[in-house]
């Protein structure tokens, strides 16, 4: 690779909190942007979230807090790596004028504050593009910038019963349930880097950059809209399948030999049921009538269950998965945190990417998997300290004089830890 990375020159200011915005923006400087995360320094970290410090604890690295816990959360760190940490209080005038005296000289303003937040503190996107004609100003509130819904809360978890995939959660008969995690933030997460890069690419041919109204809720509704169709065809509601599949069969997660460990197992062709009837060691179910085709083996889930988890239980999920993938039956192991980290093919591969902070200690984080054969990847550090990289913002960036910058750490406007 000789290649700049894609997206060198390219000046982002990130707004963003929580999930979905801190990773669009981690993603762009992956690819070479210069992200500037503008925050409060009232406003980082774990130690903002309520709840007991047992609770909290697992959000640091040997579940020490340490005398600086604003630093080390592993969620921020995660999500914010190669990025700059500039503190200002954008409320008060000398911090307002500072972001738009950086925005005059930037690229990309990515905000996920409810629509109302940024007008109110005066730096919109009429004002700033006032300012720079070519800004591309993201805002990705839960509900989008205008609609009956359109001030109102939003959270991962809301918008995940919301756009309708917790109705197809959970096993017939049941209660709908919410998923793991909250997948609507890294959704419209990864929606947002593309609409950045179109506008980036629309910017080229125009010289003007855009508002971006990106509705998380609709990000989400992007997923079930093959159920949405569907009803409107048939008529009738999704049934809730829990691990089982529409058409396939076996489909779902079977256990192992420890306690809850598990693998899945799930079987599209008459070819595959005919290799995993063999790795069981019962070639002759091939033959039953009651499996012998995929409409036979779906009829017929509650028998076919029991025959694959007597052989599951015999073995660990790595064991089973490798064993039914070398007669190509598709399987994978049902892996905890701890398993993903140690996949072998995760490592193999140089998934992971260990950096170094200065308060956390040197940590292996989620890597990117978008890559390029002649441009490429920056991990250029960890995330920033709070305020790290103030005066070398205020003073390298935008020229402000010592004097200036002074004044502005005794106003507060700009700190290096959170106000006691």
């Amino acid at each position: 690779m000789t290649a700049l990375p894609p997206l060198q020159g390219v000046r982002v200011l990130d707004l963003t909190r929580v999930w979905s915005g801190p990773l669009a923006a981690r993603i762009l400087a992956d690819f070479g942007a210069e992200v500037i995360k503008v925050e409060h320094a009232a406003a980082r970290g774990p130690a903002t979230i309520p709840g007991p410090a047992s609770d909290r604890a697992s959000f640091y690295p040997d579940n020490d807090p340490g005398p600086d816990p604003y630093n080390r959360s592993a969620a921020f760190n995660k999500l914010n790596r190669s990025k700059l940490s500039l503190t200002l209080d954008l409320a008060k005038p000398s911090g307002h004028q500072a972001f738009c005296d950086l925005a005059a000289s930037s690229d990309v303003v990515l905000e996920n504050y409810s629509p109302r937040v940024m007008g109110n503190l005066g730096i919109g996107f009429d004002t700033l593009s006032g300012l720079n004609d070519g800004i591309i100003f993201v805002s990705m509130p839960g509900y989008g910038l205008d609609g009956p819904m359109r001030d109102s809360v939003a959270y991962g978890s809301t918008l995940d019963a919301e756009c309708g995939i917790a109705s197809l959660m959970g096993y017939e008969g049941g209660a709908a349930q919410r998923l793991g995690v909250a997948l609507p933030d890294p959704v419209a997460g990864m929606h947002a880097v593309g609409a950045i890069l179109t506008a980036v690419i629309q910017r080229q041919k125009t010289g003007k950059g855009q508002h971006i109204d990106l509705s998380q809720l609709e990000s989400m509704a992007c997923f079930v809209a093959d159920e949405v169709v569907g009803f409107q065809l048939t008529g009738q509601r999704p049934v809730r399948r829990g691990n089982r599949h529409r058409w396939m069969a076996p489909h779902g997660v079977y256990p192992c030999r420890e306690p809850d460990t598990w693998v899945f197992v799930g079987v599209a062709t008459d070819a595959q049921w005919i290799a995993l009837a063999s790795v069981l060691g019962q070639p002759q179910l091939a033959d039953d009538q009651r499996f012998a085709t995929i409409m036979a083996r779906h009829q017929h889930q509650d028998d076919l269950d029991p025959l694959i988890e007597s052989w599951t239980r015999t073995r660990t999920p790595m064991g089973a998965m490798n064993g039914l993938q070398a007669a190509s039956v598709p399987a994978g192991a049902v892996h905890s945190a701890a398993g993903v980290h140690s996949d072998p093919h995760l490592r193999e591969r140089g998934f992971f990417v260990r950096l170094t902070h200065p308060s956390a200690g040197t940590h292996d984080y989620p890597g990117q998997p978008i890559r390029f054969s002649e441009t490429a990847t920056v991990f250029r550090s960890d995330a920033p300290l709070l305020g790290q990289h103030n005066r070398a913002i205020l003073g390298g960036l935008l020229g402000y004089p010592d004097e200036r910058i002074r004044q502005l750490e005794a106003e507060g406007i700009i700190a290096d830890r959170p106000p006691v």
